[in-house]
């Protein structure tokens, strides 16, 4: 029976899947309510254990050369850029994890950004709180008939091509991979390459994962390629996007509005695009729902089964 240690502190919030936890392997450890296990707080909690369920802890190389005992850790979450494999292969550590686990809240988000962004909900919103009545904000826009890119069309981007069906937009679609097979099955997609995928997305949303490809792809440059009066959105990664420069595209009409619900720093507390009128920003939410976080939680219990008895669905990490 592996000894379970786990290391994020979501499953009290969650009693049922905590429950189902402690069913399956008896004794298991659980942190305190909003502790974030990092370092030597992480090596000391997880002495003696050689299964870990995780979240956004880091196993650097000074916490796995001290845990030798660790031979399994099983992730909760759907990313991974927060994980070095070649640490955890040097010390013979296998990660198992589930990805697209929070496909549909984070693209019902990434659909709502497109829609309260062009309808300036934002501004509307601003305007009453200081007590006026609808004020010179001007119009909004209608999504339907927009011309929506989607640029990262994994997981989430598939979800995001299936909730806009009933929008009647036209959607271009740019990934590395080819999803042709995918594309078929709708009338409205068109696979493009990232140049035209910039010049004629009225509304933009990035999918991407975070990778030494998309670190600071959105640069100056490429945000002037941008088809002038875009909506942008962000619900993937931060770091992904020049922040400055996307400050002074919004500031000059350039790009009409942005929602990004991830930062190149979190928090993002006195972020300077948290003072634009058109931009608007949420605390990294995408899956803070209550089916994504149990779907996630379950995930890591699968892991372990994987790691011990193959499960369909939950992969090893390398």
């Amino acid at each position: 029976m592996p000894k379970v240690a786990v290391t994020l502190p979501f499953f009290s919030f969650f009693p049922e899947v905590k429950e189902e936890l402690s069913e399956r392997y008896p004794g298991a450890k659980f942190p305190a309510p909003g502790l974030l296990l990092q370092g030597q707080g992480l090596i000391d909690y997880l002495k003696g254990y050689d299964t870990a369920v995780i979240g956004l802890n880091r196993f650097t190389d000074e916490v796995c050369a001290a845990l030798p005992e660790l031979k399994v850790v099983s992730l909760c979450s759907a990313g991974v850029d927060h994980i070095d494999p070649a640490i955890l292969n040097k010390y013979g550590i296998k990660m198992w994890w589930t990805p697209g686990i929070n496909k549909i809240s984070v693209s019902e988000l990434a659909v709502c950004y497109m829609v309260f962004t062009l309808r300036r909900l934002h501004a509307f919103s601003s305007v009453l709180r200081r007590g006026e009545w609808k004020g010179p904000v001007g119009f909004g826009a209608d999504l339907r008939g927009k011309t929506v890119g989607i640029h990262g069309v994994g997981h989430i981007g598939k979800e995001v091509v299936k909730l806009l069906q009933p929008y009647g937009v036209r959607i271009l679609a740019c990934d590395r991979i080819d999803f042709s097979e995918f594309y078929r099955q709708f009338d409205n997609v068109e696979k493009v390459d990232a140049e035209e995928l910039w010049a004629r997305s009225q509304v933009l949303t990035i999918h991407l994962s975070k990778n030494k490809t998309t670190i600071g792809m959105y640069t100056a440059k490429v945000l002037d390629q941008l088809k002038p009066g875009v909506i942008l959105v962000n619900c993937a990664r931060g770091g992904m996007v020049e922040e400055a420069a996307l400050a002074e595209r919004l500031k000059s009409g350039h790009i009409a509005g942005a929602a990004f619900d991830v930062f190149d720093v979190e928090p993002a507390n006195g972020n300077p695009l948290l003072a634009l009128p058109n931009f608007f920003g949420s605390p990294h939410i995408g899956a803070t729902t209550v089916e994504s976080w149990k779907a996630m939680l379950r995930s890591g219990i699968h892991g372990i089964e994987n790691a011990y008895a193959p499960t369909p669905g939950v992969y090893p990490f390398d």
